[in-house]
């Protein structure tokens, strides 16, 4: 049954890691699937180790000083 990797960046947080898993299961569930053959996992990212456009996006967004 479906496997689904969701990618974001560091410090997104587990209540909002919590709420991708259920909302993510939901859509499948809306399908027909049942829910608990779908399994959700959320990776967090250092904005380091993510490129956007040739740059990290630690370069790319870099906070205010």
């Amino acid at each position: 049954m479906p496997i689904v990797h969701a990618n974001v960046w560091e410090g997104f947080g587990e209540e909002k890691a919590k709420r991708v898993i259920q909302n993510i299961t939901k859509v499948f569930a809306d399908l027909g699937i049942p829910a608990q053959a779908v399994e959700v996992i959320v990776h967090e990212i250092p904005k380091s180790h993510w490129g956007i456009g040739g740059e990290p996006a630690s370069e790319k967004f870099k906070e205010p000083k």
